[in-house]
């Protein structure tokens, strides 16, 4: 009888994309293979020491271990928003347009969960982040996909995406709700600039959707390139929300401190639905990242530096090795198109066999969409010296395709 019984939600979710090759890591590992790890976007640094600091000596006191407050205390929310005042000049009301978050995933997930109807329709660009597709599909809407259309230097083209846009919207049935926008994108890296939001903007107030903006490597950007927020665009706030993470620009992953902002109407249902699930993050965490968004911005300097050196010598020692891969101007990943030497193998089973042949992982662009299979993305989260070990061993794996 129990045999019958259908968990539809969970029945709509593909298999985890990168479980294949992830066990395959494992299981190197186990066997003692010493595997150089590009594939996952977590960063090896350490957090900052005054964000250390200030999180023990919060922790020390009585007061800080009961619960919190799901919304974010009110000194983080007022950080959120003095982050937006100081680098993009937006002002936020704290008290109804900031939600602190376990995450920008967590927040994401838990805005789809308060707002989609189920049927909704959101667009999502592919290839694509996962959560930002199947987080509709958990709260039980619908994900119209696109293609994400840019050129030899990562820039988004503009013009094709609207084109793009409009007709994904014409065809749709019933229309779109939302659209999901990532810039800096993950995993193709492409950025974009402010005239894309206006004009985002504009055909958001036209055909009466909702923009969701994740900038979650808004401050690893390289070459003199600046990341745009959306709230830069006037009236932004009418149609859209955007969510930020602490994990990249302050190495902060394993603390999960995110934020959602903007429209006031989403926020509020994004509130109210985090208000039943959880009593927020542990005070003496939102208490260090109140310092880290307020506090001395070096230490972010410093971080998007190690990436943009990461960067270069990866492109560099790679291209020596055989592997030409283009050059981004953001984020911490490369979008990097399969070596020629391997012909048509795909990215997964091309992964795999730089897995067992050259002890390196990556991400296979398949897990991000089918647009993604002809590229593997590769995180820069090791140090000079094992980015220089990886060349040298993908440089005598492409030797077996001479």
């Amino acid at each position: 009888m129990f045999d019958e019984i259908r968990f539809n939600t969970i029945e709509r979710l593909p298999n985890y994309a990168f479980a294949e090759v992830n066990a395959i890591k494992m299981a190197a590992r186990r066997d003692g293979a010493d595997i150089i790890d590009f594939s996952m976007g977590n960063p090896d640094g350490r957090t900052p020491e005054h964000i250390i600091d200030k999180l023990c000596e919060s922790a020390k006191k009585d007061k800080t271990h009961g619960y919190s407050v799901s919304q974010g205390i009110y000194k983080l929310r007022l950080a959120i928003c003095n982050w937006y005042k100081r680098k993009y000049g937006v002002l936020l009301d704290p008290e109804t347009e900031a939600v602190a978050t376990m995450g920008s995933k967590e927040g994401f997930v838990h805005l789809t969960q308060a707002i989609v109807n189920p049927g909704d329709v959101a667009i999502v660009p592919d290839p694509a982040y996962p959560i930002h597709t199947q987080a509709f599909i958990i709260a039980g809407g619908n994900v119209a996909k696109m293609p994400l259309d840019y050129n030899a230097e990562f820039e988004l083209d503009e013009n094709k995406f609207f084109e793009n846009l409009q007709h994904t919207i014409d065809e749709s049935i019933p229309r779109p709700k939302y659209i999901v926008v990532n810039f800096p994108h993950n995993p193709t890296t492409v950025t974009c600039q402010k005239s894309f939001y206006e004009r985002l903007v504009a055909m958001a107030k036209k055909e009466r959707f909702y923009i969701i903006s994740d900038i979650a490597y808004a401050e690893l950007s390289f070459d003199g390139y600046k990341t745009p927020s959306i709230f830069e665009v006037e009236g932004a706030k009418d149609v859209a929300v955007e969510c930020y993470t602490l994990s990249k620009s302050y190495n902060m992953a394993g603390w999960r401190v995110g934020f959602v902002c903007g429209n006031k109407k989403l926020v509020a249902a994004l509130k109210k639905i985090k208000s039943w699930f959880d009593y927020g993050m542990f005070t003496p965490i939102q208490v260090a990242a109140t310092v880290a968004l307020d506090g001395d911005q070096n230490c972010v300097e410093q971080i998007r530096q190690t990436y943009e050196k990461r960067r270069d010598i990866l492109i560099d020692a790679f291209c020596s090795a055989g592997w030409e891969i283009a050059k981004p101007r953001a984020s911490m990943f490369a979008w990097a198109k399969l070596p020629t030497q391997v012909g048509n193998i795909g990215s997964k089973e091309f992964a795999k066999q730089l897995l067992t042949k050259a002890c390196v992982a990556v991400s296979p662009g398949a897990g991000f969409g089918v647009a993604g299979d002809k590229y593997v993305r590769i995180a820069f989260i090791e140090n000079e010296n094992r980015i220089r070990q990886a060349a040298r061993n993908i440089k005598k794996y492409l030797k077996e395709f001479e």
